[in-house]
């Protein structure tokens, strides 16, 4: 078992998913070591591919354990760091909402996002449709909906990782067009990014200078 106490290396690129992870990192006030990749690059390396085969960002090292896959790192930190109350106890009825919205985005949202971005959704016929996980990019759309509509937070009274996550991809996709500014969705994500933790992730990644889609 890896000692909570481990060292924590988070591999990056800033432009890239792993602005969610830092964003993450800061909220638990988490002290981690900051290794940048690069693109085709660092990311290809054997001693990287040797931690995440895939080659890609974010990944986080934690002593022994790798942990790669952005729902999965958000999921691991909230549960690495309780007292920050990141993620809804275990026993509590939430719990079930929160792990609804984090699969959520790191399924059909993510795919339903990456494949109108880059025109895949043009032309789909009903035999794509049902056989994509996201279905159609309505279905999604209504399932975001649902999930952050006349909320502050998604699973409860209070932030977790899965508010993180949402409002990451649905302030991304709003500003990338593959998302309707709905007036929902700004009610709901846009005072989330405005949180200090948020600013300071902000603040060390930089201004974001290319499509998310471009990293894992």
């Amino acid at each position: 078992m890896t000692p909570h106490n481990a060292p924590l290396r988070f591999f990056y690129h800033p432009q890239s998913r792993a602005r969610m992870v830092r964003w993450m990192l800061e909220e638990c006030d988490a002290v981690y070591e900051p290794v940048r990749l690069e693109f085709g690059g660092t990311m290809k390396s054997p001693d990287y591919l040797a931690l995440n085969p895939m080659g890609k960002v974010p990944a986080l090292q934690h002593g022994d354990t790798v942990v790669s896959e952005t729902g999965a790192i958000l999921a691991y930190l909230a549960d690495l760091y309780p007292e920050k109350k990141l993620a809804p106890a275990l026993s509590s009825p939430e719990r079930g909402s929160y792990y609804r919205w984090l699969f959520l985005v790191a399924g059909p949202v993510e795919a339903v996002s990456t494949a109108k971005a880059e025109g895949w959704l043009k032309n789909q016929t009903e035999r794509q449709a049902l056989s994509a996980g996201y279905g159609r990019f309505d279905d999604v759309l209504r399932s975001l909906q649902l999930a952050v509509s006349g909320k502050r937070y998604a699973c409860g009274d209070h932030f977790t990782a899965a508010d993180l996550y949402l409002a990451s991809y649905i302030g991304w996709s709003m500003h990338e067009g593959t998302l309707p500014s709905l007036p929902e969705f700004q009610d709901y994500a846009l005072p989330l990014l405005q949180r200090p933790a948020a600013q300071r992730a902000d603040a060390l990644d930089g201004p974001v200078q290319m499509p998310a889609a471009a990293a894992a």
